[in-house]
């Protein structure tokens, strides 16, 4: 079995991120010490996908308070169960606000939130309370693999049965974004259904867009689907009504940053033009990911906030010098470089440069996470997403 890339990995309390704003030419491991190292990782997007960030910012999270346990000299904070929470709830809520879109991230410091209250309600104390915070904080990125596992299968199948394919038949399916190993803990979300259907020879070819300004599609899609060594084609943004216009494509398949009640998602820019274009040539949009996706507290798509990047991130594009120039380390030179106008990437009024657009639910297919796969019912232009959260 071909291995995955891995976006983390740990020993005890020491965590590495690779760097996938250099990916795919340079593979760099980051060490995060620090609450601020997260942060700025996760803001920065050295590490990027919804169910990735969550896990780094609960393992960080973890590893801090697991050196203060282990600590011989015993911080003040964990002398009562009130210092202790003075403590933990500003961290919490910083990194939070590093990327607010993704709603993973914001449901793993609630949870943590909540396992600090219970067991002060239970009248522990501060050091007890400290050990069940790292437990549960670690189970944010450990239970996320199995997650993906199993909603990448309710996927594949259901997308199976929709079709009603025949052994001999193959699935093609166009993806948006990086939804893979690299943005989440193992396996995938929207990547990890395309996964599912090559493993089991169910895939014929899967398609994805470049995914600009970013390029997550063009520089880390590409590389896990190579990794994987799944049959794949890579097309601009701007070729997906040619896509379906000329070649068959069974299924669109986007994973989420966050899922509103009536099934209205919240995705990386561009997805809102591949639903468009796919209920226009009637193909099967869906969109994967798990339950902490889905915020029950909001009604609708209008009240996602949507994140603005700066305006310099859509003006520059990075990657290796063409043709390939070697430095004396061995490695290919990487370059970033300017592609617009002098002076364009100076103000906000220049550039429109939104990180997420929201799908309206009538356009989507189905919804799939870990516990099911729920659809509109006839006539229905919005989701009862009661079943599979």
């Amino acid at each position: 079995m071909v291995n995955m890339l891995t976006s983390i990995r740990t020993e005890g309390d020491k965590i590495e991120i690779v760097n996938q704003l250099l990916l795919p030419h340079t593979t760099e491991y980051l060490e995060i010490s620090t609450i601020e190292e997260a942060h700025e990782a996760i803001k920065s997007m050295k590490i990027r996908g919804a169910p990735a960030i969550a896990s780094l910012a609960a393992l960080t999270f973890a590893a801090n308070l697991s050196k203060a346990l282990a600590s011989p000299d015993r911080p003040s904070f964990l002398s009562s169960p009130e210092d202790l929470e003075k403590h933990v709830t500003p961290i919490l809520h910083y990194l939070y606000t590093a990327r607010p879109t993704a709603v993973n991230l914001g449901a793993a410091t609630r949870r943590i939130a909540r396992t600090l209250q219970s067991s002060k309600d239970a009248g522990k104390d501060a050091v007890t309370i400290a050990r069940d915070l790292v437990t549960v904080s670690r189970l944010v990125s450990e239970e996320d693999y199995a997650r993906n596992k199993k909603m990448s299968e309710n996927g594949g199948l259901w997308l199976a049965a929709f079709h009603n394919l025949q052994a001999s038949e193959r699935l093609n399916v166009l993806t948006v974004c990086n939804t893979g190993s690299l943005a989440t803990s193992g396996y995938g979300t929207a990547l990890g259904l395309i996964t599912f259907l090559h493993e089991t020879q169910r895939l014929g070819r899967a398609y994805f867009t470049q995914t600009a300004p970013y390029h997550q599609g063009s520089r880390l899609t590409a590389l896990e689907l190579q990794t994987l060594r799944i049959s794949s084609t890579m097309i601009c943004d701007t070729m997906v009504g040619s896509l379906f216009q000329h070649h068959t494509v069974h299924a669109v398949a986007v994973g989420a940053d966050r899922i509103a009640q009536n099934g209205d998602t919240a995705n990386k820019i561009g997805t809102y033009n591949a639903a468009v274009l796919a209920a226009r040539h009637n193909i099967p949009f869906i969109v994967v990911a798990p339950i902490s996706t889905v915020d029950l507290d909001i009604k609708d798509g209008s009240q996602i906030p949507i994140e603005h990047r700066a305006p310099t991130e859509a003006c520059v594009i990075r990657g290796a010098l063409y043709p390939p120039r070697f430095g004396s380390d061995g490695r290919r030179e990487l370059a970033q470089v300017m592609f617009t106008p002098p002076g364009l990437e100076s103000d906000t009024e220049n550039v429109y440069n939104p990180s997420f657009d929201v799908t309206p639910a009538e356009l989507i297919t189905a919804i799939v996470t870990e516990k099911g796969v729920a659809v509109r019912r006839e006539g229905e232009k919005v989701f009862d997403l009661s079943g599979v959260v």
